[in-house]
């Protein structure tokens, strides 16, 4: 059995250097073992998003999520449909950004007694959400909106308009 398990991981070291290199060719970057092995265009389709979409294999995508194509997915994010999240075409959605579509709130504060609370999420098309961002259940952002870096957005977002901040605020109504 130990003799199994050795050559597993000799292989999967060669295929973890192999795939390294082969990636540092085309970009300067190291990244978490399973985003060598998985391809990102490949778990979009899989998920049933639209054309030309990727998503890093450390993206959590729970419930009902729906996606356009050219959408780019990135590493560490969070999708919760589990109340309904739809996000369109042409989106940038950045590392680390959580997008909800449900609390539990009202249920931990009463000790189980309340249900959790669901709201269907809507990103537009040509969107950009900046890092770290947080949306929350129930918030419509409009289409070519841009969200910058480190937002928590609970309230919605018009088309077009440049919002950031804790909470996020209007500074572009456009």
């Amino acid at each position: 059995m130990t003799g199994d398990l050795d050559s597993l991981l000799a292989a999967l070291r060669r295929l973890w250097r192999g795939r390294r290199e082969e990636i540092a060719r085309k970009w300067p970057r190291s990244l978490p073992f399973g985003e060598y092995v998985v391809d990102r265009w490949e778990k979009a389709r899989d998920l049933g998003f639209g054309e030309g979409t990727s998503i890093y294999d450390s993206a959590v995508v729970i419930g009902k999520v729906e996606v356009g194509s050219k959408t780019w997915i990135g590493p560490n994010t969070v999708l919760d449909g589990s109340g309904g999240l739809i996000i369109g075409d042409n989106c940038s959605i950045s590392a680390g950004v959580h997008i909800y579509s449900h609390d539990t709130v009202k249920w931990a504060a009463s000790g189980g007694t309340e249900p959790y609370e669901y709201g269907s999420t809507r990103i537009g098309s040509r969107c950009y959400v900046g890092p770290m961002t947080i949306i929350t259940k129930g918030v419509n952002i409009g289409d070519g909106a841009i969200i910058g870096a480190h937002s928590l957005v609970n309230r919605d977002v018009p088309a077009g308009a440049k919002a950031y901040g804790i909470p996020a605020r209007i500074i572009d109504p456009t």
